[in-house]
């Protein structure tokens, strides 16, 4: 029988998101057009770590849970897809809840560089909370990574999603005017309600409830109404 020697994981860095808490992150990589930065640090800030990287359009960021350590893990979890009536193996899940909190999200790089002797990649499709620790950071092959007969039963495609979003006059202004400094807000805002961050057993069901999404320091309110969502106001978290 092998022993299994315990070994320490350190993070090589961190991530600078707009997504502020758990709540309302989209559950899978590329379906909100956000981008995020990854700071490097340690002997890992070193720009010679990332030489030739933008050669590569896209990579694989490995990161920690970290905000789920203290709950620990169980052999059987409830993932939302299942609308959470059902339990299924934590290996057959991409649940965050699992013995080592270690994930793996695919990224689009956009941009490379070091400000202030510090080296950060700017990337594209992270699902990550803001502060999330990144353990590794490895190229996407295409060739090897992509396998066109794969298929998942479990997940055969991404979930449609029947929510409309509706914005208020005062959303819309508000909207306006950080244009310049958030130029996709709209479109943000609109990828993260679409895909109902709201717990499965509350879909398909009346709610009256006003719900609120911390994005960037922004605070979106929003509630729901048959098949549409809407934004109710935009405020800056103080």
């Amino acid at each position: 029988m092998n022993t299994l020697t315990p070994f320490t994981v350190n993070p090589i860095g961190f991530v600078a998101s707009p997504f502020k808490e758990k709540f309302g992150i989209p559950r899978q990589p590329k379906l909100c057009p956000v981008s995020s930065l990854l700071w490097l640090h340690g002997d890992a800030n070193n720009i010679d770590c990332i030489r030739d990287i933008e050669l590569n359009s896209h990579i694989w960021v490995l990161f920690q849970f970290h905000q789920n350590s203290q709950q620990g893990w169980h052999p059987l979890v409830r993932p939302p897809r299942l609308d959470g009536n059902k339990k299924t193996g934590v290996f057959a899940t991409r649940s965050p809840f699992r013995p080592n909190q270690i994930g793996m999200s695919a990224a689009k790089l956009l941009d490379v560089g070091v400000t202030d002797k510090k080296v950060w990649l700017e990337v594209e499709g992270l699902d990550l909370l803001d502060g999330t620790p990144i353990v590794d950071i490895k190229p996407y092959i295409p060739y090897a990574d992509v396998i066109p007969e794969a298929t998942s039963e479990f997940a055969p495609s991404a979930q449609e999603t029947q929510l409309n979003i509706r914005f208020s006059n005062a959303a819309h202004i508000v909207i306006e005017e950080l244009k310049t400094l958030i130029p996709n807000l709209k479109i943000v805002i609109e990828q993260v309600l679409k895909q109902d961050p709201r717990p499965a057993y509350k879909k398909g069901k009346p709610d009256d409830k006003i719900y609120g999404i911390r994005l960037y320091d922004l605070n979106i309110r929003w509630s729901i109404d048959a098949d549409e969502c809407h934004v109710l106001t935009i405020e800056h978290v103080l």
